[in-house]
């Protein structure tokens, strides 16, 4: 028992504290707070135009990985040729990632890959290239994430911490000894992700065996910690220290909100493999293709990648020249939420871009995940349409091709006889009955009759209409979608926000804009991408993730669910956000009652350990399942500890709850010194 707090720790408390340090991971360089941004909360909520230029400013980060890797691109242009070589042989090219990095392969083949190619397919070109036999381009690279494409919308917990199921999500989508793997993970240090890459190797385990090229010209593993931190990891070093692996590090520092790796991390890991697939695909057309047709087709001539590492400075100047809009429009998304009403995105070149932004607010900032069919309260902040008649035809929309679930009766017979922790075991099978292809069913994004009607926007909703190219010249046809989406939306007394990427003349924008009833409160948003190469799209896809990553962040300040630079609203929902939520007490709680404020009133307190943060969360999450409500319990258990040492008495749940709910964390940290904000 701990004594000064009251609380016995639990037999999950104890097994995490004693036996699971492979994910206490607080000491990698991802997990740690930027001090660019160290005041993020408070100054968002002064000055919300400064706190987006703070959190735009870690970006500059990325400029300088890049700028490293442009010293020696070696290791990417053999990736790229291992592209190239893949699409000439007709060999899989699969890139697998879990949470932001499974989201980031989605959309390098729904909203690149596939695109791309169905373009081609209808150019003048394609006959060079369809001479060659037997070749399904647009079905050779596979995008998978950990438990499939149902964890686009929200986490499938424990699957993550189990190598097994990157293992037998490999052997799934068939891959053979000699396709081209690109294994990425934020962190460096997740299961899943490096099961996946392993179980890849380990096609190559007879050197003997006929066939291809020596492995590491084919497998990749792509992650952003250095490696003298993830050393210490077992798992991590085991992949680090293997020849037959080639290791891009993209190491960028802390993220803008610590922890949050879906920003920084994954922005340069996109752009990265963007540009490797981006280089791959050329190296292939200019054995087909002339010159004169790779210039039709937006490659240029220059296609090294020294220069196409270059172009990320370019997007982010185009944002910044943008600020004071982006401000406005997170400022109108923030006072939709504090009313309690609801956002509605609509796109469809970017859908998967949107679409992820929205999904992964769930699990940052602990929010209802994206609404199923028939939820009458409508308990998302956010909903996401497309264009289509149905939601099976929004997910072919999304996808580029059939929902793809886990098949139960393949996996679950390896979790029950390969997992022995009983607590992964137990996880990993609760998620599995979540991860089928039934769960396409449960979800309609279609811009239809019928979806409108049943989510009707209410007067003082929003609606953000996204626009890529040719798409912005489609608000000028009235029985577009796009222009049916704001007109609605207009007529119904909803504010508008309107995202237009690409290349059009500010003339012929402002016409076209003037058909619909636009007030001053609504914004627009114009990415004028005129100068900018983009053959694949992909450059317009990261400009959105960048842009919207930085949005939504830049709310969920606003509102409270950020402390600092701190998620301390994050669902601890699986080991390595145990690890972080227990962090995060730890580190608030210490830092609380070392200030000078603290100990004038209630004299020097002794830090609480890691065991006790632990034992307490632990507490907090037995405590939230008793309340059938969200309760961020990083912030429960950091009030409940700091009111127990205040009083020196017991911790008492209920009370930690209406201090939480009556003034939130920020405020109450405040409180206890006032001279806290640094």
């Amino acid at each position: 028992m701990i004594q000064r707090l009251n609380i016995h720790p639990s037999p999950l408390s104890i097994d995490y504290v004693q036996n699971k340090k492979q994910f206490h991971l607080h000491n990698l360089t991802t997990e740690k707070r930027h001090p660019e941004t160290w005041n993020l909360s408070s100054t968002i909520k002064a000055d919300i135009e400064r706190g987006m230029k703070q959190i735009f400013s870690v970006d500059e980060d990325i400029i300088q990985t890049l700028h490293r890797m442009i010293q020696d691109p070696s290791s990417l242009e053999q990736a790229s040729c291992a592209v190239s070589r893949a699409i000439e042989q007709g060999r899989k090219i699969l890139i697998y990632g879990c949470g932001s990095t499974g989201r980031l392969a989605k959309q390098m083949e729904s909203a690149v890959w596939r695109p791309f190619w169905r373009k081609m397919k209808k150019s003048i070109h394609w006959k060079k290239i369809g001479e060659i036999p037997d070749l399904d381009i647009e079905g050779l690279l596979i995008g998978e994430m950990t438990g499939g494409d149902r964890a686009l919308i929200s986490a499938l917990e424990g699957f993550e911490d189990l190598e097994l199921v990157g293992q037998l999500q490999l052997k799934d989508r068939g891959v053979q000894r000699g396709d081209c793997i690109f294994a990425v993970t934020e962190g460096g240090e997740t299961s899943s992700v490096i099961g996946a890459v392993r179980a890849a190797l380990d096609l190559y385990e007879n050197p003997a065996q006929e066939g291809t090229r020596k492995p590491a010209e084919h497998l990749y593993f792509i992650y952003n910690n250095p490696d003298e931190v993830l050393f210490p990891l077992e798992r991590s070093r085991s992949v680090i220290t293997e020849p037959a692996i080639t290791k891009i590090n993209l190491t960028t520092g802390p993220q803008a909100i610590a922890g949050s790796t879906r920003m920084q991390a994954a922005t340069s890991e996109t752009f990265i493999i963007g540009t490797i697939i981006e280089a791959g695909i050329h190296r292939f057309l200019e054995k087909h293709l002339s010159q004169d047709a790779l210039d039709e087709l937006a490659f240029g001539e220059d296609v090294r990648i020294k220069k196409r590492l270059l172009h990320f400075e370019g997007l982010r100047k185009i944002i910044l020249r943008q600020i004071h809009d982006i401000a406005r429009f997170t400022r109108l998304e923030t006072a939709v939420c504090e009313k309690n009403q609801r956002t509605t995105y609509f796109a469809k070149k970017a859908l998967i871009t949107v679409f992820i932004d929205c999904a992964e607010r769930s699990p940052t900032f602990r929010l209802h995940p994206l609404d199923r069919i028939g939820e009458k309260t409508g308990r998302s902040w956010v909903q996401v349409m497309t264009e289509a008649e149905n939601g099976r035809q929004a997910w072919h929309s999304f996808l580029g091709r059939p929902f793809r679930g886990l098949k139960r009766e393949r996996y679950e017979p390896c979790f029950l006889s390969q997992i022995d922790d009983a607590y992964l075991r137990k996880a990993a099978l609760k998620s599995l009955a979540a991860a089928g292809e039934n769960q396409a069913e449960l979800y309609d994004f279609s811009f239809s009759r019928k979806n409108i009607s049943a989510r009707l926007p209410q007067k003082g909703d929003l609606g953000v209409l996204v626009c890529v190219d040719e798409e912005i010249e489609e608000l000028g046809r009235r029985n577009a979608a796009p222009a049916q989406f704001v007109r609605i939306f207009k007529e119904r007394g909803a504010h508008m926000a309107l995202i237009l990427a690409g290349d059009i003349e500010v003339q012929r924008l402002k016409a076209i804009l003037r058909r619909f009833p636009l007030q001053d409160r609504d914004v627009v948003i114009l990415l004028d991408m005129e100068r900018t190469p983009d053959p694949l799209g992909i450059k317009r896809q990261i400009i959105l993730k960048i842009l919207l990553n930085a949005h939504s962040t830049g709310i969920m300040a606003r509102l409270g669910r950020i402390v600092g630079n701190t998620m301390t609203n994050v669902q601890p929902g699986n080991l390595k956000l145990i690890g972080r939520a227990t962090f995060l007490i730890k580190s608030h709680v210490n830092d609380a009652v070392s200030r000078m404020g603290w100990r004038q009133r209630y004299g020097r307190t002794a830090p609480i350990t890691y065991a006790e943060a632990n034992a307490v969360l632990y507490a907090a999450l037995d405590f939230s399942e008793t309340q059938g409500s969200q309760i961020s319990e990083v912030e429960l258990s950091i009030i409940g500890i700091l009111e127990s040492l205040r009083k020196q008495a017991g911790i008492r749940w209920n009370e930690a709850l209406s201090i939480a709910h009556a003034i939130g964390l920020e405020n109450y940290l405040e409180s206890l010194n006032p001279s806290s904000r640094r």
